[in-house]
């Protein structure tokens, strides 16, 4: 059957249809082997601090086999039956010519679906999000659902066990704080789901991709390119694009210290001292201190300590002058037993229980009123709290931290369950800090960062950062697990991208070495931004001051990270109007080389610089991929062409190479007259 769109070819067959579009096969249905199913369901979700117990109690799931296609517009409307149950596949393109399918229950009782995309067996699959484990989806299901990101993430190791006895808080391979509805796949396109509810995208099978939704409809598009750069371009042009950053964020590392004015200022001349680059100081104790048993917590009441933090306002402005900023933290939950809970709650301004009154969250030995962020009223009002409180203190920015944590059997203002708000929640969040910036003039030189993100954080989360890593070598939650991360979340549109330097997770005996700090700071000079953290408790973890050999590491590497701000800041423009990630998977730039689709712990730093952490203790040399091209090794001057090669790679000396033909040689250069690493 033809249509207006020439891109769009839907063929009929004897017992189905195929879709294709672009010369990609999207869908095929026949009565043996059906494209959709619908069922219902009801979902029994369960939050202990943020971490999920989903299991779907599911009724029924019945395969619709038989079709109708009928010319609907410029489109067609598919009708599927099984009998009296019936559902509805709306097909077409939106103004901007993606392939558009609008799925929809015609039985009100139905509410889950399955879609299988036709699919290759040789095709790899990018994005969902932020993904530790994997970055190569192929193979395995993906539940889509924003949460905790898990202790350990691995169900064979002896941490996530311990995690999972004490307290469920084990995780698995696809937790994460940002999950995303979105894949690229090997045949050249961008699949993008609308919906915000529960859904699982199921790569696991070689001739087709599942998409469950836990919803009544769905609303999927697709676009297509000629190249993975071309491919990004078009879906961040769908999802926005983050504007570059404040300058001076290339200036130097911005040291996580707690403890008070005093401490902050006696550990910044330490560092400066030392000859170490500092951009700025976050503090995230600002508003006071929570001691419990998993560590020093932060008071939720978002107002100046002047008790831990006295003549604050004098030092930042002192500090500004010296070029370094000071950074703070908010979140958007407010602690229960303080007064900006008490003016929430008298405003009416919380989300609500099954019974109308404020709901509150247990947070870890202390509970906090969830603001409602979809009741305009309480969403102006906490913009104002970060107007007032944060930036007319003059801060130069701030961890914007949760927005996974929005509870299923909460009730919202705007009337939408809280089960189809969740993943859209910290997205919410990100645009209330962006608002705030923007209205007060201050986007392009104050910075937030967020750890929790969905569809729409492109347009308003200015950084992510990867979250709570553990302070230990673990693949699935240490150095390691930040590199897929952040390839996962550049093929999801959203090019920005950095870690705490160290980790952060301080359980279960773990303790921060220094050789793992200064890996991780090794590797944290080859990314947009440089941000150490004490971790949950500090006195167990190695710290950037510990000793004279730990400050002259950091001197060194913040003086590779100011060296390298011209061709960052190009990088972050680049990311800001094409799309194009800072930290980028090495297929964009290689297509042709099959071993490039494989490699998820390295990656391209802009176009031209190649990195390749060593993220394994004891170790003094690495191993690594160059895809053929002219590459010269940082630290040596070392010329090489292509293939598996081994370097020394100490402390210091992290495996890095330039392309021998890049505009930006000179400054590469550079690097190799630096003082040599340990």
């Amino acid at each position: 059957m033809t249509s207006q769109y020439p891109e769009v070819k839907l063929v009929t067959l004897d017992d189905g249809f195929s879709l294709s579009f672009e010369g990609r096969l999207i869908l095929r249905h026949t009565r043996q082997a059906p494209c959709l199913w619908v069922g219902s369901g009801t979902a029994d979700i369960e939050m202990f601090r943020g971490n999920f117990s989903i299991q779907d109690k599911l009724n029924e799931k019945i395969a619709l086999t038989d079709v109708a296609v009928m010319k609907q517009g410029a489109g067609w409307a598919v009708h599927f039956s099984r009998g009296e149950i019936n559902a509805t596949l709306a097909v077409g393109l939106d103004d901007s010519r993606r392939l558009t399918l609008k799925l929809h229950n015609d039985n009100a009782s139905h509410n889950r679906i399955w879609l299988r995309l036709a699919a290759n067996p040789d095709d790899h699959v990018y994005g969902c999000g932020e993904q530790f484990s994997y970055f190569d989806l192929r193979g395995k299901p993906f539940p889509l659902w924003t949460s905790e990101q898990g202790v350990g993430r691995n169900k064979k190791t002896h941490v996530t066990w311990l995690a999972d006895c004490k307290e469920n808080t084990g995780g698995d391979y696809y937790w994460t704080f940002f999950p995303q509805p979105t894949f690229v796949s090997t045949q050249k396109y961008y699949c993008h789901v609308d919906n915000s509810g529960y859904m699982n995208f199921d790569f696991s099978d070689p001739g087709f991709h599942e998409l469950a939704f836990w919803e009544d409809n769905a609303t999927i598009r697709f676009e297509c390119a000629a190249t993975y750069v071309e491919i990004l371009e078009k879906l961040t042009a769908l999802l926005g694009r983050q504007p570059e950053l404040p300058d001076w964020v290339y200036d130097g590392v911005t040291l996580g210290i707690q403890g008070g004015t005093d401490i902050c200022q006696q550990k910044l001349d330490t560092m400066r001292d030392g000859g170490v680059k500092v951009n700025g100081i976050w503090a995230q104790d600002w508003s006071g201190i929570r001691m419990t048993s998993f560590g020093k917590r932060v008071m939720w009441n978002w107002k100046w300590s002047r008790e831990l933090y006295p003549q604050l306002d004098q030092r930042i402005g002192q500090w500004k002058q010296e070029g370094v900023q000071y950074l703070t933290y908010i979140n958007p939950y407010v602690a229960s037993d303080r007064d900006l809970c008490e003016e929430a709650a008298q405003r009416g301004y919380l989300t609500k229980d099954a019974a109308g009154n404020d709901y509150h969250v247990e947070f870890g030995e202390f509970y906090a009123g969830v603001i409602d962020l979809t009741n305009p009223e309480a969403y102006g009002w906490y913009k104002d709290v970060i107007k007032k409180n944060l930036i007319e203190l003059g801060c130069g920015g701030w961890m914007a931290d949760f927005g996974e944590y929005l509870p299923t059997d909460t009730f919202l203002h705007n009337g939408v369950s809280a089960e189809i708000m969740h993943n859209a929640w910290p997205a919410l969040w990100a645009k209330c800090n962006y608002d705030a910036l923007e209205e007060t003039g201050k986007l392009g030189d104050v910075l937030f960062f967020m750890r929790a993100g969905y569809t729409g954080s492109q347009k308003h989360s200015l950084m992510m950062w990867a979250g709570d890593q553990n302070v230990d070598w673990s693949l699935d939650d240490g150095l390691a697990s930040v590199i897929p991360a952040a390839l996962s979340l550049a093929m999801s549109g959203h090019g920005l991208h950095h870690s705490d330097i160290g980790g952060y997770t301080t359980l279960f005996d773990m303790k921060r070495s220094k050789e793992l700090l200064l890996r991780w700071c090794d590797f944290s000079a080859f990314t947009p931004m440089m941000r150490t953290h004490e971790g949950n408790r500090p006195g167990d973890n190695w710290q950037f001051d510990s000793d004279a050999e730990t400050i002259a590491h950091f001197a060194r590497m913040t003086t590779v990270f100011t060296t390298l701000k011209p061709y960052l800041k190009q990088a972050v423009a680049q990311n800001a109007k094409s799309g194009l990630p800072v930290m980028r998977p090495l297929f964009l730039h290689y297509e042709d080389d099959a071993r490039s689709y494989d490699l998820k712990y390295q990656y391209l730093l802009g176009r031209d610089l190649l990195v390749a952490p060593v993220h394994e203790q004891g170790r003094s040399d690495w191993t690594l991929y160059l895809p053929e091209d002219k590459w010269i090794h940082a630290w040596t001057g070392k010329a090489y062409h292509g293939g598996e090669v081994t370097v020394a790679a100490p402390l210091g000396q992290p495996p890095v190479f330039y392309r021998a033909d890049s505009e930006w040689q000179p400054l590469f250069s550079q690097l190799c007259a630096l003082p040599h690493g340990e």
